[in-house]
């Protein structure tokens, strides 16, 4: 069966292998006699599916083992406040806002410690990224947030800020949720990264952190029990009963992404190739055109996130119409915005990319 192509900025599309894995599991996993979902969270079977997903998470991303990885629950909204109830101790936390999500998470630490706006891109409508030589950190700031790559604006940052190039000793904070394993990460500037697992790893419900262990044990009085990292890392996500159908289907990713290859390159590297091959195709396809328009500065587009409009937008309607048609879902773009836009994530393949493009070209020959 030959499957629409779903463009969905998240929940998102996942691997057919892994779907059709999980699908043959369900009833009886692996001769247990139950579905993953019937187990034990603190049983053999769920603790061997565990342990194999955080092995494997950590290989495939070359994460140091100065880092703990935490699987929890509450999204990229919720690593909002638990974040800063975290690591801020109650002191400064400094934002780069380059769009909606990085200002949802400096509104939301608000409530917990003295926010800094140390950059915008709200000048230029959140379609370019301010130059990390010209953010304004301060001296006690106990982190600075950055959303590396924005869903609804369709910006990435291709290279982490150095904070230590630019003379601060503030961990960085990384919200990573729709580009997580796309690409490689240089843990060395980093802190803290987080991201829902909706976009790129999996089904919603799972949360991933990585966090150095220097971090932990800070977190103010009022943070719950459940969201104290240090409690989390010292139960092995286990201190509440984790989203355990979610980590099995994350697992099952993880295991499709280490068999990913391009070239001599596997897993996150053959990853990174073949988005950047995806991502080309559908941005010279938009340059291209007189129908269409991306206006966001070429040097920080985004991989994952391709938001475009019709420059006659009284023909939005019959072009998702006409897509839809043809087994191209999900292409409206979100409400904030407007427009169209395009999420080809890990699991999109280059075949969805390649659809996009020809119907891209045949509805603005039908529309000359």
């Amino acid at each position: 069966m030959i499957r629409p192509f779903n463009f969905s900025a998240g929940p998102a599309n996942l691997p057919a292998e892994v779907l059709q894995q999980a699908a043959a599991e369900m009833l009886d996993w692996q001769g247990s006699g139950m579905s993953v979902m019937e187990m034990s969270h603190r049983g053999k079977e769920f603790i061997s599916i565990y342990e194999r997903a955080e092995s494997d998470f950590r290989g495939l991303m070359a994460i140091p083992g100065e880092f703990n990885i935490l699987f929890m629950q509450g999204g990229g909204l919720a690593e909002n406040a638990i974040v800063p109830l975290n690591i801020s101790r109650g002191g400064q936390a400094d934002f780069v806002v380059t769009g909606s999500w990085s200002d949802k998470s400096q509104k939301e630490a608000r409530k917990y410690c003295d926010v800094g706006i140390a950059a915008t891109n709200e000048g230029t409508a959140h379609t370019s990224l301010p130059a990390p030589a010209t953010w304004q950190i301060r001296p006690e700031a106990k982190y600075v947030h950055v959303c590396t790559n924005e869903t609804i604006h369709g910006v990435e940052f291709h290279e982490l800020p150095d904070l230590k190039a630019l003379g601060s000793n503030a961990p960085l904070v990384i919200d990573f949720s729709s580009h997580v394993a796309s690409r490689p990460v240089d843990w060395s500037r980093v802190g803290l990264a987080f991201g829902g697992a909706q976009k790129n790893l999996g089904p919603a419900g799972l949360t991933m952190v990585v966090v150095r262990k220097e971090l932990l044990g800070h977190a103010l009085a009022i943070c719950p029990s459940a969201f104290n990292y240090k409690t989390v890392a010292d139960n092995d996500s286990m201190y509440n009963t984790p989203p355990t159908y979610a980590i099995y289907m994350a697992g099952l990713t993880f295991q499709w992404l280490k068999r990913q290859k391009q070239g001599d390159s596997v897993g996150i590297a053959a990853m990174e190739l073949l988005n950047k091959a995806k991502a080309e195709l559908l941005y010279d396809a938009i340059d291209n055109s007189g129908l269409y328009l991306n206006k966001v500065g070429k040097d920080c587009r985004s991989r994952m996130n391709v938001p475009f409009f019709l420059r006659d937008e009284s023909r939005n309607d019959a072009f998702l119409a006409g897509a839809k048609a043809r087994g191209l879902l999900q292409l409206k773009g979100h409400k904030s915005v407007g427009g169209m836009r395009a999420s080809i994530y890990n699991a999109m393949p280059l075949a969805g990319v390649q659809a996009l493009v020809s119907y891209l070209q045949e509805f603005e020959q039908k529309q000359a």
